[in-house]
């Protein structure tokens, strides 16, 4: 009971953070995708500039970024929303490239480990670099009301609400 309880209270507080005029809501999600996608359009480009493919420079920034700077294939197929097989098949690639290694884990030998390289650290770091001015200049240019709807957007996606 405590659990449908506190489930119930979650969602209401869900809703509540939604505003009431659907129109309005939909002006929130407008602008927090907008945003979104616009950073996101900028990292693809300095990717692709730097000779990474979006997702191998996605695939990277998850093992990279991960609490351990390791993650299992599923691990990693999971965090990119995408098939183990084909995960599996984009760390041959980035292997070959001398962007990740691969290693067993000492207490079972069932389980393989990815890190990457310091080749992919110093390209990640690259360009992260050329990404913070371009979604710098990108931010300054929103106004507040912007940001704010955009912020309330995204709270309400990884369920803060307000």
């Amino acid at each position: 009971m405590v659990l449908l309880s506190n489930m119930t209270e979650e969602t209401n507080a869900q809703q509540a953070a939604k505003p009431a005029a659907p129109h309005d809501y939909f002006v929130d999600v407008a602008e927090a995708r907008y945003i979104l996608r616009r950073v996101f359009r900028i990292a693809e480009e300095h990717a692709k500039a730097a000779g990474l493919e979006p997702l191998t420079h996605q695939a990277l920034i998850q093992i990279y970024g991960s609490p351990e700077r390791r993650l299992r294939v599923n691990g990693l197929a999971e965090r990119l929303d995408i098939k183990p097989a084909f995960a599996s098949a984009l760390l041959t690639r980035l292997e070959a490239d001398d962007l990740i290694y691969r290693q067993r884990d000492t207490a079972d030998h069932r389980v393989t480990w990815v890190q990457v390289t310091e080749t992919a650290i110093e390209k990640l770091v690259q360009i992260d670099s050329a990404v913070d001015f371009h979604v710098r200049y990108f931010a300054a240019q929103l106004d507040r009301e912007s940001r704010e709807r955009a912020l309330s957007t995204l709270t309400f996606y990884v369920g803060l609400g307000d």
